[in-house]
């Protein structure tokens, strides 16, 4: 068994977390801008300051190395490749998005209209930021 390859997770983790990065700024601040803006004013909660933005777009490089690193450490087991960084991705895409938005909408923080799309638009966006960060991870 190989050891993980730290420098690759820290490189594939970065490209993982530019591709998330992109797709959440691409959701959130595009297609769902103005619904956003209207679930925020109606529930009065407070706009996004840039310091919480910040603090979304940490978390979500965050996220992109615990992708990378979840991929270095099941492709032992599954072979290095797609399939595989798509098994990450959807490991991830449950804990992170699936598990507290689900109940998010069962409490009715989250409209279900929103939660379908929500889902698909993630599932998507993280089986593709995985592909491409799994792509540059090497253990050699």
């Amino acid at each position: 068994m190989n050891k993980i390859n730290l420098g690759r997770v820290l490189l594939g983790g970065f490209v993982t977390g530019v591709v998330l990065n992109l797709g959440e700024w691409l959701l959130n601040g595009v297609v769902l801008a103005k619904q956003m803006e209207a679930y925020m004013t109606e529930h009065k909660f407070p706009q996004m300051t840039g310091g919480a933005i910040g603090v979304a777009m940490a978390m979500t490089f965050v996220l992109g190395f615990v992708m990378i690193l979840g991929y270095a450490a099941i492709r032992s087991r599954f072979g290095a490749g797609p399939k595989t960084a798509i098994i990450a991705a959807l490991f991830a895409w449950f804990g992170a998005v699936v598990y507290p938005n689900v109940i998010g909408a069962a409490f009715g923080f989250i409209p279900t209209n929103l939660l379908l799309l929500l889902l698909g638009w993630e599932i998507v966006e993280y089986i593709v930021a995985a592909v491409v960060g799994a792509w540059l991870y090497k253990e050699a």
